[in-house]
């Protein structure tokens, strides 16, 4: 018999980009947990930057929610294991939504999108919707958008950036036949907006002034909207069947069955999860430069025998002591090239663990680091490639084929990712080994509808494609086992410099 549990939950949705998904659900987030909730924040699709401000919000992991990216059986699940930290079960989720309610994967039929999200979980939607400029014409969208989804529960409207309370009275006025209550109404306010840059919002790491912003945006929604109505809404959401992702049990399905981490340290049974110094530490690159990593990667390199310390590239002048593998997530470089450039000891030490052979993953941000240049400053130079920024964005979902071996990934393997980058490499990536500087000895990471693409040369893979490892904790498992093998060739060469590794921190 499968069992069910109670999670309240609600989905923030829009009929578009730029409507205030971000700034109603990151508020009412802050609001609810200020109110004396355990809030947990998701968010519809690849988008690393909001789940920091859900962060933020909560004082818990942000967690993501793409059926491309792990699969549409995994999303139930996943969001039963986001809602949970340090044993306690969440009072209420929030799931933000991802452009407009029913755009997904183009050319999917709305495959991934938040509405498709809302019907896997079966929650209720809360639709956000700029009114500055119509005012009963608003009555026509959201009976439009409920409509179109008869599957779906558009359970409360929010009124945003309202001119004035004449403005928003006329919009009640002409939604009240459609039986859907307005929550609340927020006027324009400027102080409850993000700064953007080329790809998107600035992330929360990068903004000292974020936690005040976030009060301020915490006050506004406590005081506009209707908490106690959210929560109803919340509550009348079915219970959930089926039992949490895990990342213990993902990792043991990846290896046939036999579980690492909880009882066994490098193949080494009878050695547990607190004899930390018999698992090999994975460096996971942090700071500034480097906030674009999904949380269940590290929970999945911890549950494959790894130990996991964080490092900033931008001030750290060396790898966490004892480093036998290193993870570069996305990220900003190309907004700190020069503090990145500057910290020459960092370069130095990753020119050396990288050409001695230490499993190196690097995604997007990861490989730019690794490049001999970004924007015409040195790097590390692990990747015979130089990188620049470029004229237009490349955001897509890709099915790609592993097209070598590699610490991550077996030749033939197959996954799904997404690219998000206003970057280029020189030679292209993929296209190295074909009459390019880079040389034969190096081969494209991935295969995919786009062409060749990224670097796999030694023990570095590095390519623009992002993975979520709970969709393939196969790459987790592969990456954790090239790691024990390095640390077991190397369990007694202390010549490497190092620090000692500080724990990765709470949000």
């Amino acid at each position: 018999m499968v069992s069910a549990a109670a999670l309240p939950r609600i989905v923030v949705a829009a009929p578009a980009s730029g409507h205030g998904k971000t700034t109603v659900a990151t508020g009412l987030m802050a609001a609810l947990r200020r109110s004396g909730l355990r809030v947990s924040g998701h968010k519809v699709g690849p988008d690393y930057i909001d789940p920091g401000y859900h962060a933020l919000a909560t004082g818990r992991p942000g967690r993501n929610l793409d059926p491309h990216l792990v699969g549409e059986q995994r999303i139930v699940p996943l969001l039963q294991h986001g809602a949970r930290d340090a044993g306690r079960t969440a009072d209420i989720a929030v799931i933000e939504g991802v452009m407009g309610l029913y755009d997904g994967h183009i050319g999917g039929d709305g495959f991934a999108s938040t509405a498709h999200v809302a019907r896997l979980t079966d929650t209720p939607v809360v639709l956000v919707v700029d009114i500055s400029h119509a005012s009963r014409s608003i009555a026509a969208v959201v009976m439009g958008m409920a409509a179109y989804g008869p599957d779906l529960r558009i359970a409360g409207v929010v009124l945003n950036k309202a001119g004035s309370v004449r403005h928003s009275d006329e919009v009640r006025r002409a939604l009240a036949p459609l039986g859907i209550p307005v929550l609340g109404v927020l006027q324009r306010d400027d102080n409850v907006t993000a700064p953007s840059r080329h790809l998107g919002l600035v992330p929360a790491a990068e903004r000292p002034e974020a936690a005040r912003s976030l009060d301020h945006l915490a006050a506004k929604v406590a005081d506009a909207i209707d908490l106690e109505a959210v929560v109803r809404i919340a509550r009348s959401a079915p219970a959930l069947a089926g039992p949490a992702w895990s990342a213990r049990e993902a990792v043991a399905g990846a290896v046939g069955g036999t579980a690492v981490g909880d009882t066994a340290v490098g193949g080494r049974p009878g050695e547990g999860d607190d004899d930390n110094s018999a698992r090999p530490l994975v460096a996971v690159a942090g700071g500034r430069a480097f906030t674009f990593r999904y949380a269940e990667t590290v929970e999945l390199l911890e549950a494959a025998g790894c130990s996991v310390a964080q490092f900033d590239p931008t001030v750290d002048e060396r790898l966490p002591e004892g480093t036998a593998g290193i993870y570069l997530g996305g990220g900003f470089p190309e907004v700190h090239a020069a503090e990145l450039a500057s910290n020459e000891p960092m370069l130095r030490s990753l020119r050396s663990v990288t050409s001695a052979g230490v499993p190196t993953v690097a995604e997007c941000a990861g490989l730019l680091y690794l490049c001999r240049s970004l924007d015409g400053v040195p790097m590390v130079g692990a990747v015979d490639a130089d990188a620049a920024m470029a004229p237009r964005l490349t955001l897509a979902y890709r099915r790609s084929t592993a097209a070598a071996d590699s610490v991550l990934a077996a030749a033939g393997a197959e996954v799904t990712g997404h690219e998000f980058h206003r970057t280029a490499v020189t030679p292209p990536a993929g296209a190295a080994g074909a009459g390019y500087a880079a040389g034969p000895d190096v081969a494209p990471a991935w295969m995919s509808s786009a062409g060749p693409e990224g670097f796999v040369t030694g023990s570095v893979h590095a390519s623009y494609l992002h993975t979520h490892w709970a969709g393939h904790p196969a790459l987790a498992a592969r990456f954790a086992a090239q790691v024990r093998t390095f640390a077991g060739e190397h369990r007694h060469d202390r010549s490497a410099p190092g620090r000692r590794p500080a724990p990765l921190g709470r949000p």
